[in-house]
């Protein structure tokens, strides 16, 4: 039987909570991930931040201005528009992580059996979870793509 472990990612890229969302939309599109535990001082998952997260804070906050009906930035926009749009930013990247994060995490052990991880990311509806240690200290993360890269080289 595979286990957590086995193919979880242990180089993991994390946040803390007072760490401000631009820090965590750098770390997103540097390491191409679409999302991050978030832990902190002892090293303890306290939540998840990720790209849905940001996007549903910055529609919540009303970031960008509605300017048509389907939400997007019409092409050419007012100079009051790209002034509104440029504030709405700088509010944003100055939120700490821990007003925009999921806080409730769904969490594993490294004994975790890899069916139970599938069924807890489909059952919950989530693209990651993180992998801790008997104290909650996070180990590594597994996403839906470790998942499939694992179903796509195991041998039958």
């Amino acid at each position: 039987m595979f286990i957590a472990r086995d193919i979880m990612s242990v180089l993991t890229i994390t946040v803390k909570r007072n760490q401000t969302v631009k820090e965590a939309l750098d770390l997103l599109a540097k390491h191409n991930v679409s999302g991050l535990p978030v832990i902190d001082d002892e090293g303890r998952v306290v939540g998840v931040i990720s790209g849905t997260d940001i996007m549903r804070y910055s529609h919540l906050k009303q970031v960008l201005p509605k300017t048509s009906g389907s939400f997007w930035i019409l092409p050419y926009c007012e100079s009051d528009d790209i002034v509104s749009i440029r504030q709405g930013f700088d509010i944003l990247h100055r939120t700490p992580i821990e007003m925009v994060m999921t806080k409730k995490v769904y969490t594993v052990s490294e004994e975790t059996p890899i069916s139970d991880i599938a069924k807890l990311l489909i059952k919950r509806k989530i693209n990651r979870v993180p992998v801790v240690n008997q104290n909650n200290r996070l180990t590594g993360v597994i996403t839906r793509a470790d998942l499939v890269k694992f179903m796509a080289e195991t041998e039958t």
